[in-house]
C-alpha cells in the first residue's frame, strides 16, 4: 500500500463519508516519485511553565521511515514526540517557539484543527490503554465511530484488517466480544496499535511502546513496527538503545532538551560524530 502525493488539508475535518472513502482509497497503490519529508522541524523550543523542556531542535523526518529518538530520562524525547501531533497542548501552561511543518503544512497555523492533526498522526503510548468498558472489537473501531462512521460492514472490515496488520487477528478472532483489558500486556499493546491504525493515519508516534513488555512480546511489537513501516511513517521514543539499533532507519540522540546528533542509525551507533553520543551509547552516562 502506497500513498498518493496529495496531502489533504489540516484545517477542516472530513465528513464521515469522506473518511470511509479515504480509508478505501488508501489501499490502492499509487506511484511515488520519491520520499518526502513527513516533518520539517525548525528551531523548536518547548516550555512547561518556566521549564524549558526542548531547546532549538531542528531536524527533518522522512516519510515511511522509522526514526528513533534516544537519550536519558528527562532529555525532552517524549515532549518532542507529543509536539508532532500537538498533544503537548493538553498540558497546562505549555507553549512553543519555532515551527513544525507536516508535508509542507504548518501544524501550528491559526486555522489548523488539532483534531484533524491527531487523526492523521496517531499515537501509541508507553502503557497500553484499552478502554476498559469496551470489547476487543469496539476498542479497534472506536475512533471510526467517533468520526461518525456507522456502516457495520465497513467497521467490521476495518476492524479485521487492523487486527491483522497488528498481528493480533489469529489470537483474538474467536474472542472479539471479550473486554480488551482481558488480553495479556503484549496483546493489549498490539490492540492499541490496531486502534491507532484503524483510522488510517499517515504517521504513528510511539512513546516507548515495549518498555513494559517481556522479551517475547517486545519482539512481536518490533516485528510489527517493521511491517507497518512499509505504509506508515513511524517515530519511536525508546530508552533501549539495542531496540533503536534493531528497528530504526534514522536515530536522533537528545540530551538536556537538545539534539546532539541525528543520522542514519548504522552510522550513529558505529561511527558517532559527537563525543557525547559516543559516551551515551557506550554506557558512560545515562
Amino acid at each position: 500500500m502506497e500513498r498518493t502525493q496529495e496531502v489533504p488539508s489540516l484545517a477542516k475535518p472530513a465528513a464521515p463519508a469522506a473518511v470511509a472513502a479515504q480509508a478505501a482509497q488508501a489501499a490502492e497503490p499509487a506511484a511515488q516519485a520519491g520520499l518526502r519529508n513527513a516533518f520539517e522541524v525548525s528551531n523548536l523550543s518547548v516550555w512547561y511553565g518556566q521549564k524549558n523542556a526542548v531547546q532549538g531542535v531542528t531536524l527533518n523526518i522522512p516519510e515511511r521511515t522509522i526514526t528513533a529518538i534516544i537519550g536519558p530520562s528527562g532529555c525532552g524525547k517524549s515532549t518532542f514526540l507529543r509536539c508532532l501531533n500537538r498533544m503537548h497542548e493538553l498540558v497546562p501552561r505549555s507553549r512553543i517557539a519555532g515551527s513544525i511543518r507536516f508535508f509542507g503544512q504548518d501544524l501550528y497555523a491559526a486555522q489548523i484543527d488539532p483534531a484533524v492533526i491527531r487523526r492523521r498522526i496517531g499515537m501509541v503510548f508507553q502503557k497500553s490503554n484499552p478502554f476498559p468498558t469496551m470489547s476487543i472489537a469496539e476498542n479497534v473501531t472506536v475512533g471510526l465511530r467517533l468520526n461518525g462512521i456507522r456502516n457495520r460492514a465497513f467497521l467490521k472490515d476495518r476492524m479485521e484488517q487492523s487486527l491483522r496488520m497488528a498481528a493480533l487477528w489469529d489470537e483474538v478472532k474467536d474472542d472479539l466480544g471479550k473486554p480488551g483489558v482481558s488480553l495479556s500486556g503484549g496483546q493489549q499493546q498490539r490492540l492499541c496499535i490496531a486502534r491507532a491504525i484503524a483510522t488510517q493515519p499517515e504517521v504513528l508516534l510511539m512513546d516507548e511502546p515495549a518498555s513494559a513488555l517481556d522479551p517475547i512480546a517486545t519482539m512481536k511489537v518490533e516485528e510489527l513496527i517493521h511491517q507497518l513501516s512499509r505504509d506508515y511513517t513511524i517515530v519511536i521514543v525508546t530508552h533501549n538503545m539495542q531496540q533503536a539499533s534493531r528497528v530504526s532507519d534514522k536515530t536522533a540522540f537528545f540530551y538536556m532538551g537538545r539534539v546532539i546528533e541525528y543520522s542514519d542509525t548504522d552510522q550513529l551507533f558505529t561511527r558517532p560524530q559527537e563525543k557525547q553520543t559516543e559516551d551515551y551509547i557506550s554506557g558512560r552516562f545515562g
